[in-house]
């Protein structure tokens, strides 16, 4: 038996489990809007969907895509044991969809002059994992 101490007295980092269908088809080619209606609990279809939304110069569009991905990973991270705050590490692959939605709700309510809600999810995405807030910019 192995014990993993957080020397910080902070919760320990929260792993979503594995979901590899969606992520699968996303990586195939299949269309966003086809994962999430086979898979509509998957934050990864959402924030993929968000994106293309985004780049289309659709904001709102984005923004409701993103909140759907958003809402559908906090309910996966809650079935995981998270509490509301701690990390959520980006290096755990399955954690990337909802860290990704995340990401694409803050950058389209930034676009929407939604600015509180900009802020708090920039510093949420920064809290949960700073590699992810790095990475994706």
């Amino acid at each position: 038996m192995t014990i993993h101490e957080n020397l910080l007295g902070g919760p320990p980092p929260t792993h979503l489990p594995d979901e590899p269908e969606p992520r699968e088809l996303l990586a195939q080619g299949t269309a966003p809007a086809d994962v999430a209606a086979k898979y509509p609990t998957s934050s990864l279809a959402w924030a993929q969907l968000a994106d293309e939304a985004f780049e289309r110069g659709a904001a709102v569009e984005s923004y409701a895509y993103a909140r759907t991905g958003y809402h559908r990973g906090l309910d996966a991270l809650r079935r995981s044991g998270w509490k509301g705050h701690g990390p959520v590490p980006w290096e755990h692959e399955p954690n990337r969809g909802f860290l990704r939605a995340l990401h694409a709700l803050a950058r389209a309510a930034q676009a929407i002059g939604e600015q509180e809600e900009y802020e708090r999810c920039t510093q949420f995405l920064k809290d949960s994992s700073p590699t992810a807030a790095q990475t994706l910019g």
